[in-house]
């Protein structure tokens, strides 16, 4: 069994949907915090994969903002990573990015809904 063998068994649905996302960190060795600016691979109601130049250690905590570009407020909660696998590369010259996938831990009601219905209308149209 592979790496993603595993990690494809999910709990909610996946969709390819691009979206603009904040993540916020402290920092294990002061008290300042990283800000790293992203997208998504894909997004769900339980969580989202970004792709990042740079690690997030398993079960770190971060802080997400997340611009659904559906003209209403961003999505602002926290989220835990739950996996991060770092993409082989056939160049020399390139950075090696990692796909990091986060859990949301306190998505409001309205927030869990709104990426319902945009999985569910992503869902049908590619049928």
């Amino acid at each position: 069994m592979s790496n993603w063998d595993g990690l494809n068994r999910r709990r909610f649905p996946r969709a390819n949907y691009p979206c603009l996302v904040v993540i916020s960190r402290e920092r294990k060795d002061s008290n300042e915090r990283d800000i790293i600016l992203t997208h998504t691979e894909n997004i769900g109601v339980g969580g989202v994969c970004v792709i990042l130049k740079q690690n997030i250690e398993r079960f770190d905590s971060v802080d997400l903002e997340v611009d659904l570009l559906d003209l209403e407020d961003h999505i602002k909660c926290k989220g835990k990573v739950v996996w991060n696998i770092q993409r082989k590369s056939s160049e020399k010259k390139k950075p090696l990015f990692y796909d990091i996938g986060i859990e949301f831990s306190d998505l409001s009601p309205k927030d869990k809904k709104r990426l319902e219905d945009i999985v569910n209308r992503l869902a049908k149209e590619n049928k």
